[in-house]
C-alpha cells in the first residue's frame, strides 16, 4: 500500500493544507468539484493582475487575450484528442449541453429518436427531454443493471433507423461505473446516429479522448479535473460547421467551435484551465496518456482498499460495483446507504470529523429513482481523486464504523441534497 503519488502532488494544492478542529480536512467531495493546484490559481490571479481585455483589438492586453484563447484551444484539443477548431468553451457543461442539443434538434424531423440512459447526470438527459417536447422527438431510455452499470445490451436493442443521437455518460458521477464507450459509439454509428458523451466525471480519472473513443461530441467540466469553473465541448468539425448556432450578428463564425461560444468568456478561467492541463501533463512528464496511467494505478489501488474497508462496515449497502477485482470498471467514487443513519445524518457525522462528503442525488435523478433511493434522501457519496490517500480512506471507514455502532437520529430533511451541476 503506497501513497507515492499523493505525497508528490499534495504540496501543490493549497486547499489540501486545510484543517478542521486540528486535523487535516479530508476532501472526498471530488465528484462535486476538485481542488486546484497553485499553478492554476496563480495563472488566474496573474492574468487579472497584469491587466485583461476583450479580444479583437490592437493594443497589448487584447493581443495577449487572443494568444490566451489560442493556448486554451490547443490545451483542450490536446486533452480531448481533437483539433483546436473543434473546441467550444462555455459557462459550464450544462449550458453547453442545452445549447448544442437545441442546435442538433433543429436539424431533426418529428418522430426522430434520441436514446439517453438511467446512469446519467441530468445534464445529459434534461436537454434532450426539452428539445424532444419542442420538436416532437421521441426519447428512449436505456436502463441500468443490478450492479448500477449501464445495460449495454438493452441500449443497443433500443437503436433503430430513426435513432439520431445516443447520449450517454463515460462514467457515473453517482456510483462511479464506467461505460464501454467504444462499443456504444460503434453501435450508434451503425444506425447513423451521433455518439454524444458526458465526460464530466470521467475526466479526472481517465483521459477524455474523443478521438480515441470514437465519439462525435464530448462535453466536460475543468473544475472536476483541477481547473476553474468552465465548460468545454469537443465537436466533430463537420458538425460544428453545419449545425445552426444562435449568434449575435457581428460574431465570428471561425473557427467552427467558436460558433457556439456566445458572449465574452471568462478569460481568467481559460488561463486557469491551461494551467490545469499543464499540471495533468506534468504528471506524465508531458505525456497525458502516461499521466492518466499514473493516476489510474494509484486510484485502482485506493479503490480496492476502500471497497475492502466498506465491506466490513455493519449495515452498509454499496450501490455500484463492489468486487475489488473489477476496479477497472469503476472510478473511486462510492455511493452507499447505512442502516444506522439517514444519508444526511451520515454526512453530518462525517463533517464533524473533518470529512467532506455529499448526500442526496447529485443530479443523477434517474439513477436514484432506478435504485429506489430518491424518496429516501438519496445516498451518501464519497469520491476520491489522485491526491487522496489510503490514510484518508481509513479515516472514512473508521468514522462509518463508529456511526454504524452508535447510530444517529434521522434529520428532518429528507429532500435529496444535490451537488453542483456539471460545469
Amino acid at each position: 500500500m503506497t501513497d507515492a503519488l499523493p505525497a508528490a502532488v499534495r504540496p501543490l494544492f493549497p486547499a489540501l493544507a486545510r484543517e478542521e478542529d486540528g486535523r487535516p480536512a479530508v476532501f472526498l467531495d471530488g465528484p462535486g468539484g476538485s481542488q486546484l493546484p497553485a499553478a492554476a490559481i496563480d495563472a488566474m490571479a496573474g492574468l487579472l493582475r497584469a491587466g485583461t481585455a476583450n479580444d479583437g483589438g490592437v493594443f497589448a492586453t487584447t493581443r495577449e487575450t487572443v494568444a490566451l484563447m489560442a493556448r486554451a484551444r490547443r490545451a483542450a484539443a490536446q486533452l480531448t484528442g481533437s483539433a483546436p477548431e473543434e473546441i467550444a468553451f462555455g459557462a459550464n457543461m450544462t449550458t453547453l449541453s442545452f445549447l448544442l442539443a437545441h442546435a442538433v434538434a433543429r436539424t431533426l424531423q418529428p418522430g426522430d429518436e434520441v436514446v439517453v440512459t438511467d446512469l446519467d447526470h441530468d445534464a445529459n438527459v434534461a436537454p434532450w427531454l426539452t428539445v424532444a417536447a419542442d420538436h416532437d422527438l421521441v426519447v428512449r431510455v436505456a436502463p441500468i443493471t443490478a450492479e448500477a452499470t449501464l445495460d449495454a445490451d438493452a441500449l443497443e436493442a433500443l437503436l433503430g433507423e430513426r435513432t439520431k443521437v445516443v447520449a450517454f455518460t463515460l462514467a457515473s458521477n453517482a456510483v462511479g461505473s464506467i461505460t464501454d464507450a467504444r462499443r456504444i459509439a460503434d453501435a450508434a454509428h451503425r444506425v447513423g446516429a451521433l455518439a454524444w458523451a458526458d465526460a464530466v466525471h470521467y475526466a479526472p480519472h481517465r483521459r477524455p479522448d474523443r478521438g480515441a473513443l470514437g465519439l462525435d461530441v464530448l462535453l466536460c467540466s475543468p473544475y472536476k479535473f483541477f481547473g476553474p469553473h468552465l465548460g468545454l465541448a469537443s465537436i466533430r468539425r463537420d458538425m460544428a460547421e453545419r449545425w445552426p448556432a444562435d449568434r449575435v450578428r457581428p460574431a465570428s463564425e471561425d473557427p467552427p467551435g467558436h460558433r457556439f461560444e456566445t458572449g465574452t468568456p471568462s478569460f481568467e478561467a481559460l488561463a486557469g484551465f491551461v494551467a490545469a492541463v499543464d499540471y495533468l501533463a506534468g504528471l506524465g512528464d508531458g505525456d497525458l496518456d502516461a499521466a492518466y496511467a499514473r493516476i489510474r494505478e494509484h486510484e485502482d489501488a485506493l479503490s480496492r482498499h476502500v471497497l475492502g474497508r466498506l465491506s466490513a462496515v455493519d449495515g452498509l449497502t454499496l450501490h455500484g460495483i463492489a468486487d475489488p477485482s473489477l476496479v477497472a470498471a469503476r472510478t473511486p467514487t462510492f455511493c452507499f446507504t447505512l442502516d444506522a443513519a439517514t444519508p444526511r445524518a451520515t454526512t453530518e457525522h462525517l463533517a464533524r470529523r473533518g470529512i467532506f462528503a455529499w448526500d442526496g442525488n447529485y443530479y443523477a435523478l434517474a439513477l436514484m429513482e432506478a435504485l429506489g433511493l430518491e424518496d429516501h434522501g438519496g445516498a451518501v457519496r464519497t469520491g476520491f481523486l489522485h491526491y487522496n490517500t489510503h490514510e484518508e480512506a481509513d479515516r472514512l471507514a473508521d468514522a462509518l464504523e463508529e456511526l454504524a455502532a452508535t447510530g444517529a437520529p434521522p434529520t428532518t430533511a429528507v429532500t435529496p441534497r444535490r451537488d453542483e451541476a456539471p460545469a
